[in-house]
């Protein structure tokens, strides 16, 4: 079976940590992210084209859906990682997206090394996990500021107030 351009870019760690090493030999930024990301919503698109922007190769870290279900209640996801991670590969803002199975991405990020690291604007820097990471190896950690009012969560329930009846 031929896989597509979109499945090339979705890697497990440690593959990933090679690609990005030779992409760093090669002078590459690499500026790395990571969330839930369950349903993309326009919101996530302009964050991650605003963090594209800060280098040459974007990573997105995506939590699994056990880790999902854990931060966010068995209830969530509502799309499986398979699908969430398609999604995000297709995106021209992102070179490569990999799962990560722990509740935060710190072992993650300490393995990849990026250069550059980002949160959205619901994440202090002070308290964006790897910070200390990135900054003892010379790297940037920044909070990138919202675009627009979207949120998951606020979809979720604007469509159980739209189509579920109530009560």
């Amino acid at each position: 079976m031929k896989t597509s351009a979109m499945e090339n870019r979705i890697m497990p760690a440690h593959p990933l940590r090679e690609r990005l090493c030779s992409l760093r030999q090669d002078g590459k930024t690499i500026v790395f992210t990571n969330g839930c990301f369950d349903l993309l919503h326009p919101g996530h698109v302009l964050y991650l084209e605003q963090a594209r922007a800060l280098g040459d190769v974007l990573v997105v870290a995506i939590n699994s859906d056990q880790s999902v279900r854990q931060l966010k209640g068995n209830d969530r996801p509502i799309l499986e990682q398979a699908v969430r991670a398609l999604m995000l590969s297709a995106l021209r803002s992102v070179d490569y997206v990999t799962v990560f199975d722990e509740l935060d991405p710190l072992k993650l990020i300490a393995l990849l090394e990026p250069d550059i690291l980002v949160k959205g604007g619901d994440w202090r820097r002070q308290d964006i996990v790897g910070r200390e990471l990135v900054e003892a190896r010379g790297g940037r950690v920044l909070s990138l500021p919202f675009v627009g009012t979207y949120s998951t969560s606020n979809i979720v329930a604007d469509i159980v107030a739209r189509f579920c009846p109530s009560g």
